[in-house]
């Protein structure tokens, strides 16, 4: 077994306290969601912890749901641009064109890592989690446009932009039916205000 398998199937010996409260906090989510109908969109995927995290959580706790879809929204090129309206309350480097860019290829990891994950569930016959990759002010449309029947159960929101935060608003609240959730990672950060109290307020 290699070192890298030891310390995966031993997980709880080595993770840190704030990054197993952020995945308990996601399986809370998961179970106040987990009779509501509809798939689960992450806007902002980053490295895919979250991304990967509701979809196992969804592979365990409700194998045979194979209409809840797993939807992740990134450019996994970093911020395409910084609006006047994004501010942080603390000193951010990464609120920048070009923030949380990272040094490997996130995209094609993932999708090395879906293909892992759906060789080891029930009913992968039927695709599990979607990547949508670019500029969600542009990405978000074109997918409901080629997705009318999306309804949404859980809708999570860290793009920590305002633009991309706006436009997932505007075309997603209307489609989280009664029971669904509409959660922020950071939503007392002045990042995100102007959009959420701009769209729901």
């Amino acid at each position: 077994m290699s070192n890298e398998r030891k310390v995966i199937n031993n997980f709880e010996k080595y993770v840190r306290r704030q990054d197993l409260a952020r995945f308990m906090a996601r399986y809370e989510l998961f179970k106040l969601i987990k009779s509501t109908k509809g798939s689960i969109i992450e806007c902002g995927v980053h490295q895919g912890g979250g991304l990967m995290g509701w979809a196992k959580l969804s592979s365990n706790l409700e194998p045979y749901a194979i209409h809840r879809k797993v939807i992740g929204f990134d450019t996994f090129e970093g911020f395409v641009e910084i609006n006047e309206k994004d501010e942080s309350s603390f000193k951010n480097k990464e609120l920048k064109k070009g923030g949380f860019s990272t040094e490997t290829d996130v995209y094609t990891e993932l999708m090395s890592l879906i293909a892992e994950y759906d060789e080891n569930r029930y009913l992968n016959q039927f695709s599990k989690i979607e990547l949508i990759k670019g500029d969600a002010i542009q990405t978000i449309p074109e997918y409901l446009k080629n997705n009318q029947h999306l309804i949404i159960a859980l809708l999570f929101l860290d793009f920590d932009l305002y633009e991309p935060t706006k436009t997932a608003l505007e075309y997603f609240v209307s489609r989280v039916p009664k029971g669904g959730i509409i959660a922020f990672d950071e939503i007392n950060e002045n990042i995100n205000p102007p959009a959420v109290l701009g769209r729901i307020g």
